[in-house]
């Protein structure tokens, strides 16, 4: 007797996998349909054998007849839960004279005015901001996120971010990864050294606890946190349970890149300055260079990443938006169209690097590829090549989003089996 799957795709004119271990193994599927019971892929089959295991009727079949069928995008690197914008602040660094523009707002800027405005707000109202942020970038195929803390830098204000993360996992389709931050800056009212310490016998303990969190990271960087420093705080969150992560080498170089190495991290974030030569331990060490090509555009940045090296030396590469007041996007595809076209990704390492090697950014296995026995994650693009991923500028190719096997995007618009609250 034939088996009735939940979902049957078929007729895509192309079906992506992002299997295979390098950034340049690629392939594409043609005549195949992709099975999905549960929340899983049961089989990905060509079409003849489709018809002899299984029941496709119009209601379970999705006809993608000449469109794309990839694995949902990870978003492996955003500060996702943040109170109000910088929109003026932004605005007024786009033209000539910028201090004087920032003068005449009159307001505190940069991080601080976030940590300012996050601190004095409310889960509930954090909560509400964050979510419309999230299904925007569901509407755009991701997925599943990554949400840093860091916009607190209190035990108080820290552990709310986290919560709030927590919130956004249960109480909207996608998956959310928390990771903490609280070495994202150094608070007004205690030195770095008294901060350090908050971070490593109240923080990191009182995240563990509560199971807040799965990642630790700080920022290792000129005016931040040293090498040592950032060493302490990561070997701390280690023996609470919190794997290491580390934003480094974004403004300058003073040993985070050979911490990441060293520890062999999950992942390293920015690398602006990372020497050429480290990064072949990079490489060897298995740590994941996690990339955002849109912060970069965005603070106009005087010393852009080096991809290419970077991918040429073997790194394993993803990236990310770096959602956050600075740098605001939702959309994945717009990330593929900057790293494409101003850092030499080819498309191919560029939807392997939004997919496979961003699971590997988030120590996940069970998904950002489609396979037999992994979760179905999965988006289906309205063009009919996945080279337009990277053509279409700004454009939302995005037509259907499946989440754990639930159509929660057809036809661009949430569908109706879809609860957010």
């Amino acid at each position: 007797m034939l088996k009735r799957p939940d979902i049957i795709i078929k007729n895509a004119a192309q079906i992506l996998p992002c299997t295979g271990e390098t950034m340049q193994d690629f392939q594409v599927l043609t005549d195949h349909a992709i099975v999905i019971d549960g929340q899983k892929i049961i089989d990905i089959c060509s079409h003849q054998q489709l018809g002899q295991r299984y029941v496709a009727d119009d209601n379970n079949t999705i006809d993608a007849t000449g469109k794309v069928v990839a694995p949902g995008y990870i978003d492996a690197h955003t500060h996702l839960v943040f109170q109000g914008n910088r929109v003026e602040e932004y605005a007024a660094k786009l033209t000539g004279n910028i201090e004087e523009n920032l003068k005449k707002l009159a307001i505190t800027t940069g991080p601080n005015r976030t940590i300012e405005l996050t601190r004095d707000t409310s889960e509930e109202a954090l909560f509400k901001q964050a979510e419309k942020r999230i299904l925007t970038m569901l509407k755009h195929g991701t997925t599943t996120v990554e949400s840093k803390s860091g916009y607190g830098l209190t035990p108080e204000s820290e552990l709310k971010i986290l919560r709030v993360g927590r919130l956004l996992n249960d109480h909207t389709p996608l998956d959310v990864v928390n990771t903490f931050l609280g070495a994202h800056g150094i608070p007004d009212h205690l030195t770095k050294e008294q901060y350090v310490n908050e971070i490593v016998d109240v923080m990191i303990p009182q995240v563990a606890q509560h199971q807040l969190a799965e990642f630790c990271d700080v920022w290792c960087d000129e005016g931040y946190f040293t090498e040592l420093e950032s060493e302490r705080i990561l070997q701390a969150g280690l023996a609470h349970g919190l794997l290491p992560k580390i934003h480094a080498d974004a403004y300058s170089y003073i040993g985070g890149s050979d911490l990441a190495a060293r520890m062999k991290m999950v992942s390293i974030d920015h690398l602006n300055y990372t020497p050429e030569a480290l990064m072949p331990q990079l490489a060897e060490a298995g740590v994941v260079g996690v990339l955002m090509p849109a912060l970069d555009f965005a603070v106009a940045h005087k010393k852009p990443f080096d991809a290419r090296k970077m991918l040429d030396s073997g790194m394993q590469i993803a990236l990310a938006t770096d959602m956050c007041p600075a740098c605001y996007t939702s959309s994945m595809s717009f990330v593929i169209n900057l790293a494409c076209r101003l850092y030499q990704f080819s498309v191919e390492e560029a939807i392997k690097a939004s997919t496979k090697m961003a699971a590997k950014a988030l120590n996940l296995t069970d998904r950002g590829t489609l396979e037999v026995g992994k979760i179905a994650d999965i988006q289906i693009w309205n063009v009919p090549n996945y080279k337009y991923v990277a053509y279409e500028l700004g454009t939302n190719i995005v037509e259907t989003v499946i989440k754990r096997g639930c159509v929660v995007i057809s036809k661009g618009t949430f569908t109706l089996e879809s609860t957010f609250s």
